[in-house]
């Protein structure tokens, strides 16, 4: 049904005119003809026996043609002038003959062995009756105005909630209940082209009546548990009367509780007469059981009238007519009027409801819309009188005086005041703005208040800069604006959970989940909605808190984060359309203020999370740099020194320098497979290895890195290796030996030596090759020992490929002759100083870029 809202309201207003004019036009058409019989009779009292197709002759007046024609109580008409008798014969044939002509019956009598052949000649309808007294007209104009209170009711509400699909069922309902009652001529006295209308209107709402009520019933003012636990069933009441009433739209004779059409055979009226008084108990059903369930005081007020009208209205009637036309009970004249005055009770129940406690929010609109359009249209009245006023005025005052300047004294005067008044119309209606402004402020103070502050929310719900502070706004304004008795904002604090940021809520109930089946499948339409219209089973925490009206709050992506619940007005007012629709711009507005709140707590934890990664990368490094070697062991006969830059704040490179004992020296250089964090702890753990086993190095260096290797591959994965450059230099003996672990080739710059290859200068190069593959990446792995005596002079390098891998913008490699020709060219420079020139060349080299750590480390063999 929330579909309906999407019409336009044209479209609305020009079905509702449609509608209107049918059940005026059928209703005028009763009044004038619905009691109106035939203009001939016979002069008994008959009923049509459904099953033997016959006219049971109930009473024969005395004296009439009936009698003289030979007719007995007891006897069937089975067939008239000849022709087979069916439900409406009599009444066709009787409408089609005048005083005086004659009729030929065949009837059915008990004991004769056939059909008793009569003619009779009709006399005038009532010609033989008494004169009516003054109460029996009473009762028949009782009867013919019982469209009334129903035509009156129903088309009052909707017209004025032509949005509200409950205002259209109303009035269909209502629109069918006018269509119940027969015509006593079978639509045969009404003019001939208003005919058609009356058959289609009665085929229509006569067949489709019970399934209004149950519809209407199973969904106002809450939906009933019967609905909820059979929601197809108002459909498939409103398809089936349909397909009932579709059939006999043409056929000009349609009477009784509905038309027959296809289902014209021997049990058919039974099973329509059992589907209509059905639907009619499962209204009463769904009325009583929503009266006895409802938990809202204010669906319990709106239903409570309509209760007792609804039964004391229409459960007579519908026993009366039900003995009828089940058991044959025949309805007298007051009878009739008695059912009329009960119904009259069930729409006048209605319009008690609508005044008293406010059903469909109609006394406010009627009450503030008589009091504007008074107050309104009196102001422009006033404008026109006094126009009208001020041109008398110059017609009889000013006569005079113009007389001898224009000739015509009250034809001038009326000129020049028609003029002045024009001029004071004009001018009035250029004001009528500023003052219709304070009108509506005068007389909907309160709307126009609320809307006032709630427009002031809107605004200032952009500034909230968390939680707090923007449930701290909504509950100061929605107090102000709506005065609800009880206010709690609930707004989201964490994935699929809504904490109570405002309002007094049981500790209990402080939070609740936002993937409750209440709160998922009504924040699917966005829009504020009374707690009543709830079609799921209420959780414990929406009985507690007892809201009225609960008012959904989306974030972009359509998640609910947030539900502002709402309790009754203390007015009890019904929050109108007009405060849903700003509930929901506030809403909106709010769902974004707290998207802007929660993607500023997100920048904010990315920020502090960066700062502490920042923090925890800084100590790291100071860590790492404190892992490097602080002191260098004192040799006689050797100058180094080594240094790491890494690429990141924490690199994979490893150097260091190891006392194996006086004079015996092992340096270290390795490269972890890997930067940054990763490879800072793979270092780590390298170096612990080396470090708490380095001594073994002065008698069995092979056996160190072999038990350096297994450690390093039992404690990391099959992808992490390290390459690794250790020698160990002895001061006496300037003997080198060293294991290069697939590492870079160490470079070897002699001072002099003729055996030596000559590159450039008076130095000669050397290289230290591999020895063995890498470690941590086989557990049975073996290590061979090279040796190489160094001279006065001659300069040891080892180096990552951070140094001769590192590219220039146009991806040319540093390569080992660049690092060479900058070893020789600045020779001369103590290493330390030396080592920086080396670095610095590199990083202009590669345009500041750094990809990878660069470590270096220079030894030089002294005199």
């Amino acid at each position: 049904m929330r579909v309906f809202h999407s019409l336009p309201k044209p479209i609305l207003a020009a079905l509702a005119t449609i509608f209107a004019a049918a059940a005026i036009l059928y209703s005028g058409l009763w009044t004038i003809y619905g009691s109106r019989g035939t203009p001939v009779e016979l002069g008994f009292d008959n009923k049509y026996i459904l099953f033997e197709h016959c006219q049971l002759i109930q009473s024969i007046a005395p004296g009439s043609p009936a009698e003289r024609s030979g007719m007995k109580p007891g006897d069937c008409i089975v067939s008239i002038n000849g022709s087979s008798l069916q439900e409406n014969s009599l009444v066709r044939v009787w409408n089609q003959h005048k005083p005086g002509d004659q009729v030929e019956l065949a009837v059915r009598r008990q004991g004769a062995p056939g059909s008793v052949v009569l003619h009779a000649t009709f006399r005038a309808s009532g010609s033989a009756s008494a004169e009516v007294g003054v109460v029996q007209h009473l009762g028949q104009d009782i009867l013919r105005l019982f469209p009334v209170a129903f035509l009156a009711v129903g088309l009052a509400v909707l017209f004025l909630r032509l949005e509200d699909p409950n205002a259209w069922l109303l009035a269909l309902m209502f629109g069918g209940f006018i269509a119940i009652p027969a015509f006593s001529n079978s639509f045969f006295g009404l003019p001939p082209l208003l005919r058609p209308l009356a058959v289609a209107y009665r085929a229509i709402f006569n067949n489709m009546v019970a399934a209004f009520f149950y519809f209407f019933f199973a969904t106002f003012p809450t939906r009933s548990p019967l609905d909820r636990r059979l929601p197809w069933l108002k459909w498939l009441a409103l398809v089936l009367g349909t397909a009932l009433a579709l059939p006999v739209l043409g056929e000009p004779d349609v009477s009784g509780v509905a038309g027959l059409g296809w289902l014209s055979a021997r049990f058919g009226k039974v099973l329509v007469l059992s589907f209509n008084y059905g639907l009619i108990v499962l209204g009463f059903v769904s009325l009583t059981w929503n009266a006895l369930s409802v938990r809202s005081s204010g669906a319990r007020r709106k239903i409570r009238v309509i209760q007792w009208g609804t039964l004391i209205g229409v459960v007579p009637a519908t026993l009366v007519l039900a003995a009828n036309d089940f058991f044959g009970f025949h309805i007298t004249l007051w009878i009739g009027v008695t059912i009329v005055v009960l119904l009259w009770l069930f729409p006048l129940s209605f319009a008690y409801a609508v005044v008293k406690h406010r059903v469909l929010e109609i006394p406010v609109l009627l009450r503030r819309s008589a009091r504007y359009m008074l107050v309104q249209r009196g102001f422009v009245l006033l404008l026109v009188l006094l126009s009208v006023a001020v041109t008398l005025i110059f017609a009889l005052f000013f006569a005079r005086y113009l007389q001898p300047l224009t000739g015509a004294a009250v034809p001038g005067g009326i000129a020049l005041g028609t003029v002045f008044g024009t001029v004071l119309l004009w001018s009035g209606a250029r004001v009528h703005k500023d003052v219709g402004s304070r009108i509506d402020r005068a007389f909907f103070r309160n709307a126009y208040d609320a809307r006032i502050i709630l427009e002031d929310l809107l605004e200032k719900t952009r500034t909230a800069t968390d939680r707090k502070e923007l449930a701290a706004l909504l509950e100061q304004h929605l107090k102000q604006a709506l005065q609800p008795n009880s206010l709690v904002v609930y707004l989201e604090t964490s994935d699929y959970e809504l904490s109570a940021v405002a309002g007094d809520v049981p500790p209990e109930f402080k939070t609740i989940s936002a993937t409750e089946a209440t709160l998922g499948e009504q924040a699917r339409y966005r829009q504020p909605w009374e707690a009543s219209e709830s079609d799921v089973p209420t959780p414990l925490w929406f009985a507690t808190l007892q809201p009225d009206c609960l008012v959904p709050i989306l974030g972009r992506d359509s998640r609910l984060v947030g539900l502002v619940v709402l309790g009754l007005r203390m007015s009890e007012e019904p929050y109108s359309s007009e405060d849903k629709h700003l509930l929901a711009s506030v809403a909106s507005q709010t769902g974004i203020a707290l998207e802007s709140i929660r993607l500023g707590e997100k920048v904010a934890e990315r920020i502090e999370a960066e700062r502490r990664a920042v923090q925890e990368m800084e100590f790291a490094r100071q860590v790492q740099t404190r892992l490097f070697p602080q002191k260098l062991p004192a040799m006689r006969t050797l100058d180094y020194t080594g240094g790491c830059t890494p690429a990141r704040t924490v690199g994979g490179d490893y150097y260091d320098f190891l006392e194996l004992r006086p004079g015996r020296l092992a340096m270290v250089l390795a490269d972890i497979a890997g930067k940054g964090v990763p490879g800072a702890l793979l270092m780590a753990n390298l170096q612990a290895n080396l470090r708490s086993q380095y001594a073994m190095a002065l008698d069995d260096l092979p056996r160190l890195l072999v038990s350096v290797n297994r450690l390093f591959y039992q404690t990391t994965d099959d992808a992490n290796y390290a390459t690794l450059f250790f020698a160990d230099y002895d001061d006496e003996s300037h003997l080198l030996r060293y294991a290069n672990c697939g590492h870079l080739p160490a470079l070897l710059l002699r001072a002099s030596d003729s055996s030596l290859p000559h590159v450039s200068g008076t130095e000669r190069l050397e290289w230290l090759p591999s020895t063995c593959t890498v470690l941590g990446l086989f557990e049975n792995w073996e290590c061979e020992i090279a040796e190489v005596r160094l001279a006065p002079g001659d300069m040891l390098i080892f180096y990552t490929d951070g140094i001769t891998e590192a590219t220039s913008g146009d991806g040319e490699e540093f390569g080992e002759s660049r690092l060479l020709d900058t070893l020789r060219s600045q020779s001369h420079l103590p290493l330390q100083q030396l080592l920086q020139v080396v670095v610095s060349a590199v990083r202009q080299f590669s345009g500041g870029e750094q990809q990878d750590d660069i470590t270096l480390v220079l030894a030089r063999c002294l005199a």
